[in-house]
């Protein structure tokens, strides 16, 4: 909705660095800190059920030290043994399964907390964010991104958690049959530590990267789809499909540069680790031959060092979610730091009783500080009068009504509405107070009558209707199946452009606003519909002020004062006689349309 505006969206942005983790993890714990005691009580239920799994190898490493020799069995001691581990390993196994359905409900909560903060955010963010952020990209935060966090936390922080459990039970029941063997696995220990850490800090810029080139594709593609028709209208295909080919290419490669670099961690890891065991089993088989250890206690030590090599091989495995998700993490956390539309100040005057006495003075606006869009320019608008605002393309017309409308301020210079300069007005009563109908028409999935009496929640079958017959839309509304409950599609594809801009003509028929703002309202209808339709758009303009952002000069002849903008300037201004006697920039304008 803006003129000549610098923004850096889509397939010029650079690649995103990897982030601080500690300020991802910062961001995950203040959603998991409100569930404090649940997450005390998955913690006691992990180390409660890992606890009990870990006794199993002691009590299998007894069972067998019940054989005394062949014959010699004691099949009562290896019965009630292994009796207590099928008991052991059943707790524990209800303890896990209550702990992972405790982790989905804590995780479900998260994220839809997560969801609703972002989207609250969107609701709060200026204007200026969407114009410099593509829809694609802010879409797959909300989605992908959160999806990503949903995962992690549901499986990879439990892993982790009985990981961590089992690693250190493992490690204390090792050392207490033989801390000489565990010193034959601190050879192999710090390797794998040590290598796994050095990955971590490879992979993760590396998913951050993957997650911005997810965001990059998704933001093409709801692009290309939302300009189909003029694409196909064009024959334009070939071009987006070859544009398409080579952002898929970018974003495939950035998947396959980060999962291949996390594909080696897993082996690598489960390679040191079996070396490991290696030495561990002929170690444990000498001490055995000189009676140092007994048969149970060298199967127990290795059965424990299976259970603590284990954990560390599979977070080496998940490390690439876990980067995914830190990755994720930071880009949604990233938009839950962006800053607010400015807040009203103190004592914000709120607008009642609106006249419409609307003045520019001396406004100078760029949306970038270097380039300006509007440089020393003014106007009075006096309650009622009809100002139509001409020039060609990037002149500024677009820019004067985001600046009316407070979706952004001046550099310099003020606007005032009843005497009250913009910035000392709440935001709500000055946007309520003008009605608007753009070029770009907007509708959303719901009934018609929803999409009439949007502005206006209060709003009766009577009133809608009455808005309907005068926008010269209720015939059409009445052959539809269900009249004004007919339920239209996303952005109303079931019905014409030309219908839906005369849906937004009712809406803004419907609000009773002492202001209007209208950009080329009828430039998606026909020319008999349009002559149908003046008498309608003047009495919705009558005793109220009006901004015209006209292309089609034949529409405003009876404006009261007509301002050419050409370059951010005003060039002239006066009714249509005049500025057609001066043969200036209008008559140019003018004369060029006749032709």
């Amino acid at each position: 909705m803006a003129d000549n505006k610098q923004v850096n969206v889509g397939r010029g942005k650079a690649v995103e660095h990897a982030k601080d983790p500690k300020a991802a993890l910062r961001f995950l714990w203040r959603y998991l800190s409100r569930f404090k005691v649940l997450l005390l009580f998955a913690l006691l239920l992990t180390i409660g059920g890992n606890t009990l799994a870990l006794v199993g190898p002691e009590l299998s490493g007894r069972a067998i030290d019940a054989i005394k020799g062949k014959g010699m069995v004691d099949f009562e001691t290896v019965f009630r043994y292994a009796a207590l581990m099928a008991v052991f390993y059943a707790v524990s196994a209800v303890l896990s399964y209550g702990l992972a359905l405790l982790m989905r409900s804590i995780t479900q909560k998260i994220v839809r907390q997560m969801r609703q903060d972002v989207f609250d955010k969107l609701m709060a963010l200026p204007v200026s964010f969407f114009d410099t952020h593509m829809a694609g990209d802010i879409i797959s935060r909300i989605s992908y991104d959160i999806d990503v966090i949903n995962t992690s936390l549901s499986t990879d922080v439990v892993q982790i958690l009985a990981s961590t459990v089992t690693i250190v039970g493992s490690f204390i029941m090792m050392v207490k049959i033989s801390p000489i063997l565990v010193l034959v696995m601190c050879v192999t220990i710090p390797a794998s530590f040590m290598y796994t850490k050095k990955m971590t800090g490879i992979t993760r810029p590396k998913f951050s990267i993957r997650s911005r080139r997810l965001g990059e594709m998704n933001g093409y593609v709801e692009e290309t789809v939302g300009a189909q028709k003029v694409i196909q209208g064009y024959a334009g295909e070939p071009v987006y499909v070859e544009r398409f080919g080579k952002i898929n290419r970018t974003a495939a490669d950035a998947y396959y540069d980060a999962d291949y670099m996390n594909a080696t961690i897993g082996p690598t890891v489960n390679m040191i680790n079996n070396l490991s065991l290696c030495l561990v089993t002929i170690f444990g088989a000498f001490l055995y031959i000189i009676g140092s250890m007994t048969l149970g206690n060298v199967s127990s030590f290795v059965l424990y060092s299976r259970k603590f090599s284990g954990p560390i091989n599979e977070a080496a495995n998940i490390i690439g979610e876990l980067q995914s998700a830190l990755a994720a993490a930071e880009r949604v956390n990233r938009i839950l730091s962006e800053d607010n539309e400015t807040a009203d100040i103190t004592d914000a005057y709120e607008l009642k009783d609106v006249l419409g006495d609307v003045e520019v003075k001396d406004v100078q606006f760029g949306y970038v500080p270097e380039k300006l869009i509007l440089k020393d320019f003014s106007l009075k608008a006096e309650a009622g009068k009809l100002i139509a605002v001409v020039g060609p393309t990037g002149a500024g017309k677009t820019t004067l009504i985001n600046l009316l409308m407070r979706f952004y301020d001046p550099v310099s210079g003020e606007i005032r509405v009843d005497g009250h300069e913009n910035k000392e007005i709440t935001r709500e009563s000055l946007r309520r107070s003008y009605a608007m109908v753009l070029q770009d028409t907007w509708v959303f999935g719901g009934t018609i009558f929803d999409n009439i009496a949007y502005c206006k929640k209060d709003a009766t079958m009577d009133e809608v209707v009455a808005a309907a017959k005068a926008a010269h839309i209720h015939s059409f509304i009445t052959h539809q199946p269900k009249g004004y409950d007919t339920v239209l599609t996303e952005d109303g594809v079931n019905i014409s452009k030309g219908q839906k801009q005369l849906l937004t003509i009712a809406r803004a028929m419907l609000l009773d606003a002492r202001m209007l703002i209208l950009d080329e309202a009828t430039s998606n209808v026909d020319t008999r519909t349009e002559k149908q339709i003046q008498s309608a758009m003047e009495r919705l303009m009558h005793g109220k002020t009006c901004f015209i952002i006209a292309h089609r000069l034949s529409t405003i002849e009876h404006a009261d004062e007509i301002i050419v903008v050409d370059e951010g300037r005003i060039k002239e201004k006066g009714r249509h006689a005049e500025l057609m006697a001066k043969r200036g920039a209008y008559y140019s304008l003018y004369a060029a349309q006749l032709e």
